[in-house]
C-alpha cells in the first residue's frame, strides 16, 4: 500500500486545530477552527474521492481519539466518507493507548516505524493519514510517506504547530496536481521524488544555458 498524508494547512504552515476552537489547544493554541469557513461542496467532492481510495487509515493518538469520538455517530450508510472511515481497518500509532474501541482498530506500539513499513508491504491501494501532525512530521523525517495531499487555507495564524517544523529532513517531491477552489482553498498533491539538489544561482541559469 502507498502511504498518503492528507493535511489541512494555513499559509504559514500551521496544521493544528483546523476543525474547531476546542479541537487541539495544546501549547496554548487559541485559534482553532480556522479551516471550517472554507469548507464547501467542491472540497467535499475531492475529500470523498480521496477517501474512496483508502484501504486503511493511520492515526496518531490524539487524532484517533477525536475521530473515534465523532465518526461512529455518523452512521448514514449513504455517506461514503463515514462508511469508509467507520468500516475500514484503522491503525493508531501510540505507546500509551491500551484500548482502541473504534472497530476495526489496531494499536501500533514499540517499533512504530517498523510496523508501518510492514503495513505498506501489504497489498492494497492507500494507507491514509488524516491530520495527525506530530505523527506525520516523524513519518516524513523517516521517509515513509509516499504522497502528500495538502489543502491550504488563505489565512496566517502566527501561532500553532506546523507540519514542516524545524529539524526535518530534506525531502524531494514531484507535483501531481494543483487546483484552486472558489472558496480560496488550494489543493496540491505531490509524489515522493529524489532528494532535493542545491546549487548556486548564476545569470546563465535564468537564460537556460
Amino acid at each position: 500500500m502507498k502511504l498518503v498524508l492528507m493535511e489541512f494547512l494555513t499559509l504559514d504552515g500551521v496544521c493544528q486545530g483546523p476543525g474547531g476552537p476546542e479541537e487541539d489547544t495544546g501549547d496554548g493554541f487559541a485559534r482553532g477552527g480556522w479551516f471550517v469557513p472554507f469548507i464547501d461542496d467542491a472540497l467535499m467532492r475531492s475529500v470523498t474521492a480521496w477517501v474512496g481510495q483508502a484501504d486503511g487509515f493511520l492515526f496518531g493518538r490524539r487524532t484517533y481519539e477525536n475521530f473515534a469520538r465523532d465518526w461512529p455517530k455518523m452512521d448514514d450508510p449513504n455517506d461514503p466518507v463515514a462508511s469508509k472511515l467507520n468500516g475500514a481497518p484503522k491503525y493508531v500509532a501510540s505507546n500509551s493507548l491500551d484500548t482502541a474501541p473504534w472497530t476495526p482498530s489496531t494499536i501500533l506500539s514499540g517499533d512504530i516505524f517498523g510496523h508501518i513499513a510492514k503495513l505498506k508491504e501489504k497489498p492494497g491501494r492507500e494507507l491514509q493519514i488524516h491530520g495527525s501532525g506530530r505523527l506525520a512530521f516523524s513519518l516524513l523525517a523517516a521517509g515513509l510517506i509516499d504522497e502528500l495531499r495538502l489543502v491550504t487555507a488563505p489565512v496566517i495564524l502566527g501561532q500553532g504547530r506546523k507540519l514542516f517544523g524545524a529539524g526535518g529532513s530534506p525531502l524531494g517531491f514531484r507535483l501531481l496536481k494543483s487546483e484552486g477552489l472558489a472558496s480560496g482553498l488550494t489543493i496540491q498533491a505531490y509524489a515522493k521524488a529524489d532528494a532535493p539538489q542545491f546549487a548556486t544561482y548564476s545569470p546563465e541559469i535564468s537564460r537556460g544555458e
